[in-house]
C-alpha cells in the first residue's frame, strides 16, 4: 500500500479571529494561536488550516486581501507568524494557508491602478465589460450577496466583475501577467516552509468569456453555470501545479461548489496533476433552498446517504480524493443542521464525528466541533450579525423588497456563518477564556457547561470522542485506505456502511434520528460480521460487546463493530 500523508492527516480549522486572543482586544491574533500549540497535539491533530492572516479591510473578515505579503496587524506580526510555524513543525504538526485566488480587495494597489485608467499596467489584471445598450450592468448575474455582479466605474466609464462584494472585484486569470503575479505570491509562503493550501473558491478562476445572461432565477450567484468549472479551469491548475506545487512537498485542498463527480475527479486524480483534493459543501447545503439559500428546505437521510455515496463510489473509488466536512467558517454548526442541539447535543455530535472519521476522504474539523459547539442563540437581530451575507440579505429582501423583518431574521438566525465564527470555548471563566476584553462576536451563552476544561476531565465527552477517533485512523488504514460498501440502502433512520481491507472489516451504523431504530443486517452481510467485536460507540452504557444480525439503536447512536481476517472481504 503506497501511503499518502495528507490522505492520513486529520485537519483541524482555525478560524483565527475566534480562536484565542492574547491582548485584550478581543480578537484572536498569533501570539494567543502559539500559545495553543499543544492543544493540537493533546487531540491529536497533524495538520492545522489557518484562516486568512493577510493585510486585509476586514469587508469579509480576511478574504478580501490588500496585501497577499504582510501580516494583518491586529493578527501580530511575520515575525510571529514564523514562530507559529516552527512551534507547529516542532510537534509534528503540519500548516497549511488560506489562498485567496479568485478576487482581491479594492483596496489592493492593483486594482486602485487598475480602476484609476484604461491605460493603467494592471487594468487587465481585473474584468472589464462595457455597459449594456441601456446603459446598466453588462449582464443579468447576481452576485452571492444577492446583489448584481457588476459596479460601474466612473474614472474608467465601465463595470468590473465582482461574484461577493463590489470590494471584491474578480481577478482576471485569463491574463497571463496576472497567472504569473499570482504564482509569486504561492511562491513567497511556500518558500517560508509552509506545508500547502487550501485554495478559496478554486473553480471559479476560469469564467466563460463571453459573459452572456443567465436564465437562472436564483437570488444568489445566478451566474454560477459561466463562473465555475470554465473553460481553461484544468489548464490554469495544471500550470500553477507545474511552475509553483510541483517544486515543494506539499499539498493542496480546493474549495469548489457545483462540481460533478467527473469534475472532482478532473482536478484531484494524481496523474493530472492539478489539485491533491476537493473540499465541496454539496452536503452541508443539503438543508438550503435552491433558489435562495437563506431558506430551509427538509433534507432526509436519504438525501445525506445520497451525496455521500456518490462521493465515496463514484469520487473514492476510481482514486479521486476529497475532504469530509459538515461544516465549517461558511456553514452554521453542523450540530444544529444535522443533529440535535438539544437533548441529543453530545450524542448526536458524537455520532457526527463517527461518520466523517469513518468514510473515505480526509476529515476536516472546524474549531469547536470537537467540543459540540451549537449555533448561537442570542444573535437575533440583525445588528448582532457580522457576516456581510446576513446584512446583504436583509438589505436585498427588507429594505429593497419589503419583505417582512421577522420572516427574514428567522431565516438569518438559522443560517448565519456567524454561528461558526463565536468564540473557542476554553474554560468557564468570563468570555470562555477567549479574551479578557470584550469578545468581537459574542461568547455563546452555554460556555460554562460547553468548554475544554470541563471535556477534558470526562472520558465521555465529545472531546474524548474525537481524540479517540483520530487515534483509531491513525491506527487503523482501513479508515483511511479501506474500500467503502454501503448497507441498508433504504432505511429512514440508520446510515450503515462497511470499510474493509485484506486485514479487517468494519461495521459503522449511524441513527440519524431523535427516536430508537431497529436494523436487521442483509443475509450476506450477516454472515460475515456476525460475532465482530464492538470497537467504538459514542454512548456511555456498552451493552453491545458482539454484533448480531439484528439490533436497536438510542437515538443519535453510532456504533462501530470490528472483524479481523486474512482475505479478502
Amino acid at each position: 500500500m503506497h501511503k499518502i500523508y495528507w490522505k492520513e492527516s486529520v485537519i483541524y480549522e482555525v478560524y483565527l479571529r475566534s480562536f484565542k486572543d492574547s491582548d485584550g482586544d478581543g480578537i484572536g491574533d498569533l501570539k494567543g494561536l502559539i500559545s495553543k500549540a499543544d492543544y493540537f497535539s493533546e487531540l491529536g491533530i497533524d495538520t492545522v488550516w489557518l484562516s486568512p492572516i493577510y493585510v486585509s479591510p476586514n469587508v469579509d473578515n480576511g478574504y478580501d486581501i490588500k496585501d497577499y505579503l504582510q501580516i494583518q496587524p491586529e493578527y501580530g506580526t511575520m515575525e510571529q507568524w514564523e514562530q507559529l510555524l516552527e512551534e507547529l513543525h516542532k510537534r509534528n504538526i503540519r500548516l497549511i494557508m488560506d489562498l485567496v485566488l479568485n478576487h482581491t480587495s479594492d483596496e489592493h494597489p492593483w486594482f486602485i491602478d487598475a480602476r484609476s485608467s484604461r491605460d493603467s499596467r494592471y487594468r487587465d489584471f481585473y474584468i472589464w465589460r462595457p455597459a449594456a445598450e441601456d446603459g446598466g450592468p453588462p449582464n443579468n448575474w447576481t452576485s452571492y450577496l444577492g446583489k448584481p455582479a457588476w459596479t460601474y466605474n466612473k474614472a474608467t466609464g465601465d463595470y468590473y466583475l465582482h461574484l461577493y462584494n463590489a470590494k471584491q472585484p474578480d481577478l482576471n486569470w485569463d491574463h497571463p501577467e496576472l497567472r504569473a503575479a499570482m504564482h509569486e505570491v504561492i511562491t513567497f509562503w511556500l518558500d517560508k516552509g509552509i506545508d500547502g493550501f487550501r485554495m478559496d473558491a478554486v473553480n471559479s478562476l476560469s469564467k466563460d468569456q463571453r459573459f452572456p445572461d443567465t436564465e437562472e432565477t436564483k437570488l444568489q450567484a445566478s451566474g454560477e453555470p459561466y463562473t465555475k468549472n470554465g473553460p481553461r479551469i484544468h489548464e490554469f491548475l495544471r500550470e500553477m501545479n507545474d511552475k509553483v506545487f510541483s517544486k515543494y512537498e506539499i499539498f493542496t485542498a480546493g474549495e469548489t461548489s457545483q462540481v460533478t463527480d467527473d469534475d472532482v475527479l478532473l482536478y484531484t486524480k494524481p496523474e493530472r496533476r492539478e489539485l491533491s483534493m476537493v473540499l465541496s459543501a454539496e452536503a452541508s447545503k443539503l438543508a438550503d433552498a435552491e433558489e435562495d439559500q437563506w431558506q430551509s428546505k427538509d433534507w432526509t437521510l436519504h438525501d445525506l446517504r445520497k451525496v455521500m455515496l456518490k462521493w465515496q463510489r463514484d469520487v473514492g473509488g476510481p482514486g479521486g480524493w476529497f475532504g469530509l466536512y459538515l461544516s465549517n467558517h461558511d456553514q452554521p454548526r453542523m450540530v444544529a443542521t444535522f443533529g440535535d442541539q438539544g437533548e441529543y447535543r453530545v450524542q448526536s455530535a458524537k455520532m457526527l464525528a463517527i461518520m466523517l472519521h469513518t468514510l473515505k476522504g480526509t476529515p476536516f474539523i472546524l474549531q469547536g466541533e470537537e467540543l459540540g459547539m451549537t449555533n448561537h442563540p442570542g444573535l437575533t437581530r440583525i445588528e448582532d450579525f457580522n457576516e456581510q451575507q446576513a446584512h446583504a440579505y436583509y438589505d436585498v429582501m427588507v429594505l429593497e423588497r419589503g419583505e417582512p423583518e421577522e420572516l427574514i431574521m428567522e431565516r438569518i438566525r438559522k443560517k448565519s456563518r456567524d454561528h461558526a465564527r463565536t468564540p473557542m470555548q476554553w474554560d468557564d471563566s468570563p468570555h470562555a477564556g477567549f479574551t479578557s476584553g470584550r469578545p468581537w462576536l459574542p461568547v455563546h451563552p452555554d460556555y460554562r457547561e460547553v468548554n475544554l476544561q470541563v471535556q477534558q476531565d470526562d472520558p465521555d465527552s465529545v472531546f474524548h470522542c474525537y481524540k479517540k477517533l483520530i487515534r483509531l485512523r491513525k491506527e487503523h488504514p482501513v479508515m483511511v485506505y479501506g474500500e467503502f460498501d454501503v448497507l441498508l440502502e433504504e432505511h429512514e433512520q440508520i446510515f450503515a456502511y462497511r470499510r474493509y481491507d485484506d486485514d479487517e472489516e468494519w461495521l459503522i451504523l449511524l441513527n440519524f434520528s431523535g427516536e430508537e431504530a431497529r436494523w436487521e443486517l442483509p443475509e450476506e452481510a450477516a454472515a460475515r460480521l456476525e460475532g465482530a467485536s464492538f470497537l467504538f460507540g459514542n454512548d456511555t452504557d456498552v451493552s453491545k460487546p458482539r454484533c448480531h444480525r439484528t439490533g436497536t439503536l438510542k437515538p443519535y447512536e453510532g456504533l462501530i463493530y470490528q472483524r479481523l481476517s486474512h482475505g479478502s472481504a
